[in-house]
């Protein structure tokens, strides 16, 4: 009887404890990239690629796929960079590179015609920003703000960075929190602060901004507001007007809203997030009337995730590239026919209107069995005017140049 007893009130409390797990289970809020997905897309199989986080051997990263206009020719500059996301220029030549997942930075020199890489940092929270100046690195993990002082010396041995975390104050939300980092013409240090949801209301002189500190955190300043998530952005060359991409929203549909590119004309701009996008209400969020917001410069396609962006000021490439904007995007998840996974140019015209969007770099997605083969994240020109390329999925980074 005793064990009947011990029995019975066994399953009783392992049904209760199912019951409770259950439960646990229902109340748990979806992933963050799942936030505001419709009730009638509950079982879709649209969800993030990973990305891969070991080192691809040189002879698997697709070159040969690479595909360029006539008069240019592409090649592996570099490999064995895991993660390998936004770039920035060393006044010495070091290509210094970001990552998220896999928490690293690298640095990238050129030693006698080949490329020797270092990992300079590790086991940081995605740090995506990185910037250089006066000989410093800057490294931004969502929150946190690194200097590497006289990096370029100590690329064997960089030490303990200078911490600013507390002087900068930014948000620590880990959702859109990656940041694009750069100086501006005038010495800004300047990055992106994205929304901490899908699609949501939320403080937006704290969030979906472009914002600009002196090097030392203090002077904080508004360069734009209502910019969903900008990860990628540069100034003018001759204007010294400051043009950012942007990520629209997820589970609105496969064809809207659009990726956006943006002209911040003066500062505290206020671009229409999470309301517009250019004359399209979101429908998840009160109505507003879209023209008392700045319009957007051009649409880029729908959930391509344009990221990195610069002009291109250089003497290689012909003529009418100068002062162009070459774009990279990383490629589509939330689409059921994948898009993007390229490098385009937005061309402009003399009063700086962009008149269309042309491909540039293709052949990294394979349209016919629907799968990519990399992804461009950023775009960073060399002093001699080519053009490097990251491909985060490769660990890699392509050279373009113009064929001798």
């Amino acid at each position: 009887m005793i064990r009947r007893s011990l029995a019975f009130g066994l399953a009783v409390a392992l049904a209760a404890s199912g019951v409770a797990w259950a439960q646990q289970q229902q109340q748990q809020p979806p992933p963050a990239w799942a936030q505001g997905r419709p009730p009638e897309m509950a079982n879709s199989r649209l969800a993030p690629h990973p990305p891969r986080l070991t080192v691809t051997p040189p002879e698997q990263v697709p070159v040969a796929a690479l595909r360029v206009p006539a008069g240019f020719r592409v090649e592996l500059w570099a490999h064995g960079i895991p993660g390998a996301r936004m770039m920035t220029l060393g006044q010495n030549g070091t290509v210094f590179v970001g990552t998220r997942v896999i928490g690293r930075v690298y640095a990238v020199t050129d030693e006698g015609g080949q490329r020797r890489v270092r990992t300079i940092a590790e086991r940081l929270n995605q740090p995506n920003g990185v910037a250089f100046r006066d000989g410093s690195l800057y490294v931004i993990a969502i929150n946190r703000v690194l200097r590497y002082d006289g990096i370029e010396g100590r690329l064997d041995d960089p030490g303990t960075p200078v911490e600013l975390t507390a002087a900068f104050n930014l948000p620590p939300d880990e959702h859109h929190g990656w940041k694009f980092a750069a100086f501006s013409p005038d010495g800004r240090l300047t990055m992106n602060i994205g929304v901490p949801c899908n699609i949501c209301e939320f403080d937006r002189d704290r969030y979906g901004l472009i914002v600009s500190f002196r090097p030392d955190g203090s002077d904080r300043r508004i360069e734009a507001k209502g910019i969903r998530n900008s990860v990628g952005f540069d100034w003018h060359p001759v204007t010294r007007e400051l043009w950012a991409t942007n990520n629209g929203r997820d589970w609105a549909g496969n064809d809207v809203p659009p990726d956006t590119l943006h002209r911040i004309r003066r500062p505290g701009e206020d671009h229409g997030f999470p309301f517009c996008v250019g004359d399209w209400n979101d429908p998840a969020v009160p109505r507003r009337n879209c023209s008392e917001f700045v319009q957007p410069a051009a649409s880029l396609g729908p959930h391509v995730a344009a990221l990195g962006m610069r002009f291109y000021t250089g003497a290689m490439f012909p003529e009418q590239y100068r002062n162009q904007i070459f774009i990279a995007r990383r490629g589509s998840w939330n689409r059921e026919q994948l898009i993007g996974y390229d490098v385009v140019v937005a061309r402009l015209d003399a009063q700086g209107n962009v008149t269309g969007i042309e491909p540039f770099l293709t052949g990294l997605l394979d349209q016919a069995n629907d799968r990519f083969l990399g992804r461009p994240v950023d775009v960073l020109q060399l002093r001699d005017g080519s053009l490097l390329v990251s491909d985060e999925q490769n660990g890699a980074i392509y050279r373009i140049s113009r064929a001798q």
